[in-house]
C-alpha cells in the first residue's frame, strides 16, 4: 500500500471563487424580496428591479460556476466529495431557475406574478441548500490518498 501527497487546489482559484461564489446569492435573495413587494405593491418599479437583480446575479454566477465545474468534474479521482458534487447540482438547478425566471421577468410587468416569485423562490432554496451542503460537509483531513 502506497501513500502519494494529494493534488491540492490552487490558492489563487479557491480565493476567487470564495470571493465571486455569494455575490449571485445576494443578488438572488434581493430579486426574491423584490418579486414578493412587487406581489403586495403592484409598483412596476420593484418588477423590473427585480429583473435587473436576476440578469444581474446570472452575469455573476458564470465565473463561480465554471469553476466549480472543473473543480468538481476535471480533477483526479477522489478529488472531489459527494458534498461538493451534490452542491455543483443544486447551483446548476438554481441557476436553471434563474434563467426561467429571467424570462419570465422579460414579460410585461403584470405578467410576471405569480411565477417570478416561485421561480425566485426555488432559486434561493436551491442556492441556500447547496451553501448548507458545503457548510455541513465534514472537514477530515485529506492528506495522503491510500491506494
Amino acid at each position: 500500500m502506497s501513500s502519494h501527497p494529494a493534488p491540492r487546489r490552487s490558492v489563487v482559484v479557491r480565493a476567487l471563487y470564495g470571493l465571486l461564489n455569494p455575490i449571485p446569492f445576494g443578488f438572488f435573495v434581493a430579486a426574491l424580496v423584490f418579486d414578493i413587494i412587487y406581489a403586495r405593491t403592484a409598483v412596476v418599479l420593484w418588477g423590473k428591479s427585480a429583473a435587473w437583480l436576476i440578469a444581474i446575479g446570472l452575469l455573476f454566477a458564470v465565473i463561480p460556476r465554471l469553476i466549480n465545474l472543473v473543480q468538481v468534474w476535471m480533477t483526479p479521482r477522489g478529488f472531489a466529495t459527494r458534498s461538493d458534487k451534490l452542491d455543483f447540482w443544486l447551483n446548476l438547478l438554481g441557476i436553471v431557475a434563474a434563467i426561467f425566471n429571467a424570462f419570465v421577468h422579460s414579460r410585461d410587468a403584470y405578467g410576471v406574478i405569480p411565477e417570478g416569485v416561485w421561480l425566485s423562490a426555488c432559486t434561493v432554496i436551491l442556492l441556500a441548500i447547496g451553501h448548507i451542503v458545503i457548510a455541513l460537509q465534514r472537514d477530515a483531513p485529506r492528506d495522503f490518498i491510500r491506494e
